[in-house]
């Protein structure tokens, strides 16, 4: 029996409404005792470039919504439209193997243009949707691909196609209406950041016109050229009886009479294209970007050509909004600046990549870090997930927690041991990835339950390995001083000294994190007066000043600066003996 919905989250709401309009479609369709229909949730996919971490909202939203409709026991499908056969727009910026050349492919469709060079791919869409597969994969995204390509080229849309062209006439009316409009100004919204991706961006479909309209008249189809294999053609004529269609090409001049009925190189445009979709696959969910969503965009045009030229439905289709970059300056410029899902899913574990999908409402913008930000995501992951453990979360904060650590199918792998991403970060930062210096360090972070092997704590500590190696600058990376600063040693004052012998005097006793930490805390609370252990509400505004004062000794004296990472981390990281040595026990 299905589940009822808790109604906690946005999810949850989305996922009553598509089933009740799913129940609405189904209603008098359905002979007694049937099964019911399958629940169609749809995204798309142009792989022109790297399909970024903008797009994956468009396949995360609708992956959300029917995850939740298959755990309340429906049958649900989850496409996803990879838009293959869109035409070749662009040079992306900064594509390994990829130079000004690929230019000369511009018009043809994604899958008749070369790879990037050293690709193991037959061509630049696949290379492209290869990488998105292997994310999504890994991010439990259960869906059904279907190449476009395939799907004209096969000659699978030939009704739809044939029955666009006999109504030409009323789509170019349809479409004349939002013509003659101005367009509309763009919505402002408040940006993310500078880095801020537009989840449609980069998509061949958000470009597309609407067709073309010359001395024959208004035509809803683009054949791609029989010489040149570009869409820079023209159709001259058409029959409604015989199919057979005409076009010229202004790029090579080559001319050709066709039987639409037969010939399966070409494709609708795309606001026609879009809603055809929707009919044949009976889609009731799928998501688009504010691109698509404006008045006279796909979207909404979409919809009066659907119910009016194909006899279907327009879908329930929530705008979403952007998501930003923290730290892409630091990306590798190896892909033009652009983030992917890969590139996240090496610096954080999927489940985390997943719940900032879920947390937010679609049409919320937020950020996903790939700078200092990420250790404090993780802290409030982990906080997240101690609360759900106590039963004390929040129902939505819970509802997103749920949404993702797992699916219907079951659980995504976890790190067994889950330590602070941000103590793993500094550990790896100090020793560079040496994995017995490593365990060693972790070892010790709790000598009543030591970790007694690094796999333990992967794949996390592979995801702060990854993050301090590749996106931290080298100017802030941790280098630990080979010999003693006697310097600065020499011209310590009293003060200086004597807080320098209490750590000392106390490492041995305190050997652990917490230890260290109550210690490096301590010092200058005893050095005052008072108790190790005071409170903060016990200690006067000076002993904060002290205690700065205090960490900023200590990192000179152990990597040469006045920060680093957290102290009782670099104290362990460093060892008990090399302390001793770097502050002149």
């Amino acid at each position: 029996m299905a589940q009822q919905s808790t109604e906690t989250d946005w999810v949850s709401r989305f996922a009553d409404e598509v089933i009740a309009e799913a129940e609405r479609r189904a209603a008098g369709k359905v002979a007694s005792g049937a099964s019911a229909p399958v629940i169609v949730c749809a995204s798309g996919l142009s792989p022109s470039g790297p399909i970024h971490l903008g797009n994956l909202r468009e396949v995360m939203t609708p992956h959300l919504v029917a995850d939740e409709i298959r755990r309340r026991g429906y049958a649900v499908r989850h496409l996803i439209s990879w838009d293959d056969y869109d035409r070749y727009r662009k040079v992306p910026a900064g594509v390994p193997g990829v130079d000004a050349s690929w230019a000369e492919h511009i018009g043809k469709p994604l899958t008749s243009v070369p790879a990037p060079a050293g690709s193991s791919y037959p061509n630049w869409a696949e290379h492209f949707k290869a990488a998105m597969a292997d994310a999504l994969a890994e991010l439990g995204v259960e869906y059904d691909g279907i190449s476009q390509t395939e799907q004209y080229t096969a000659g699978t849309y030939r009704e739809q196609i044939l029955h666009a062209m006999k109504h030409r006439g009323q789509i170019d009316a349809i479409l004349g209406q939002y013509r003659t409009k101005k367009a509309p100004a763009k919505k402002s919204q408040k940006p993310v950041d500078e880095a801020e991706l537009e989840a449609a961006e980069g998509s061949g479909a958000a470009g597309e016109d609407d067709g073309s309209s010359g001395a024959a008249g208004y035509f809803p189809y683009k054949p791609y050229c029989g010489g040149c294999d570009k869409d820079l053609t023209t159709v001259t004529s058409y029959d409604d009886e015989t199919t057979e269609l005409a076009y010229t090409c202004a790029e090579c001049g080559f001319a050709e009479t066709v039987r639409l009925s037969e010939f399966n190189r070409g494709k609708l445009v795309w606001k026609v294209d879009w809603p055809m979709r929707w009919a044949y696959e009976g889609v009731i969910f799928e998501p688009s970007g504010v691109d698509h969503s404006s008045p006279g965009s796909s979207y909404v045009v979409g919809g009066q050509i659907v119910r009016e030229v194909f006899d279907g439905e327009q879908p329930i289709g929530p705008m979403y909004a952007f998501v930003g970059i923290s730290g892409m300056a630091k990306m590798s410029s190896s892909k033009g600046g652009v983030p992917t899902p890969g590139d996240a899913l090496k610096i954080m574990e999927a489940p985390l990549l997943r719940w900032l999908y879920a947390r937010r409402k679609p049409n919320q913008s937020f950020k996903i870090a790939f700078d200092q930000e990420i250790q404090r995501l993780y802290d409030e992951w982990d906080k997240l997930a101690a609360k759900v453990a106590d039963g004390a979360a929040q129902p939505a904060d819970e509802a997103a927690y749920v949404r993702a650590v797992g699916t219907a199918a079951g659980p995504l792998p976890t790190t067994p041991r889950p330590l602070p991403y941000r103590t793993l970060a500094s550990v790896v930062d100090v020793t560079a990835g040496h994995d017995e210096q490593t365990l060693r360090i972790l070892g010790e972070l709790d000598p009543a339950n030591p970790v007694t092997s690094l796999d333990e704590t992967r794949p996390r500590l592979d995801r702060a390995e990854y993050w301090i190696t590749t996106q931290v600058p080298a100017d802030q990376r941790t280098i630990v001083r080979d010999e003693p600063d006697a310097e600065l040693l020499k011209s310590l004052d009293d003060t200086a000294r004597d807080s320098i012998r209490l750590l000392l005097e106390g490492l041995d006793s305190h050997w652990s994190l917490d230890g260290l930490t109550h210690l490096v805390y301590g010092v200058p609370k005893v050095q005052a007066g008072f108790a190790a252990d005071a409170t903060p509400k016990e200690l006067p505004p000076e002993i904060k000043v002290a205690q700065r004062t205090f960490f900023a000794l200590l990192y000179h004296l152990l990597v040469g600066r006045d920060t680093g990472p957290r102290l009782p981390t670099l104290l362990l990281a460093v060892g008990a003996d090399r302390v001793r040595k770097l502050l002149g026990g």
